[in-house]
């Protein structure tokens, strides 16, 4: 699948290169410079549309319509995320708790009871 989509893809580039290549430019005429009429226009002296500007259109739309397709199957999927879920994994114990034991912080002091001395500084000699 990925192989035919990649295929389909090269193509399509080819061909908006081909005919955004064939198109002429908007001012390509010489009265267009000079302000003739025709570029006054609400459509300017092109028209509503030509063929070649809906085959852009149209190959423009399709090659969007791959890159996408193929940014889907390369990331494995529609329901894959950029954010890998690492939830499943067992978390290795902390370093210094023997055995995987779980931490378990020291309770928080009980109230009326006398705050803990300071450490006696030490002697001298």
């Amino acid at each position: 699948m990925v192989t035919f989509l990649v295929i389909v893809h090269v193509l399509v580039c080819f061909t908006v290169i081909l005919v955004v290549l064939l198109q002429t430019g908007k001012g390509a005429d010489i009265g267009a410079a000079f302000g003739s009429g025709g570029s006054q226009t609400v459509f300017g002296s092109r028209g509503a549309g030509s063929f070649l500007t809906k085959l852009t259109a149209a190959a423009g739309a399709l090659f969007m319509i791959t890159s996408l397709g193929l940014a889907i199957l390369s990331s494995g999927g529609v329901s894959s995320s950029v954010i890998k879920d690492d939830t499943k994994k067992s978390i290795p114990a902390p370093k210094g708790m023997p055995g995987g034991a779980p931490f378990n912080p020291p309770a928080p002091a009980q109230q009326g009871a006398a705050p803990a001395q300071p450490a006696a500084p030490p002697a001298k000699k």
